[in-house]
């Protein structure tokens, strides 16, 4: 069982950064590919990225791509997304997600895929 936490969230301008954070209770979060994922109002939730359980392999959602990044930090049990060069249309509630899997090679993609979810964080970016 693992319990997500994020935090991070708020308020920026355009072309501004904000860095969410996940922090996982458990102490078999590396055993875990970690993701966030975004649902602005009216619209289904989205992948923005995945990570595997050690960080060695990386996704990316289209719109995010070049501008955010996914790292994490098992000794922390952390999992980050670092957003750069924000636009109003990244404005979401933003939430994480974490899936156990049996090796590092696994980059889960779909929110169908994961099976423990943080209660999300508000992302508002101005024009």
């Amino acid at each position: 069982q693992v319990q997500l936490v994020e935090s991070g969230g708020g308020l920026v301008q355009a072309g501004g950064s904000l860095r969410l954070s996940c922090a996982a209770s458990g102490r078999t979060f590396s055993s875990y590919a970690g993701g966030w994922f975004r649902q602005a109002p009216g619209k289904e939730r989205e992948t923005v990225a995945a990570i595997s359980r050690s960080g060695s392999s990386t996704y990316y959602g289209d719109s995010v791509k070049g501008r955010f990044t996914i790292s994490r930090d098992n000794a922390k049990n952390t999992v980050y997304l670092q957003m750069n060069s924000l636009e109003p249309e990244d404005t979401a509630v933003y939430y994480c997600a974490a899936k156990p899997t049996p090796g590092d090679y696994y980059t889960p993609r779909a929110t169908s895929e994961y099976n423990y979810w943080g209660q999300g964080t508000q992302v508002t970016v101005s024009s």
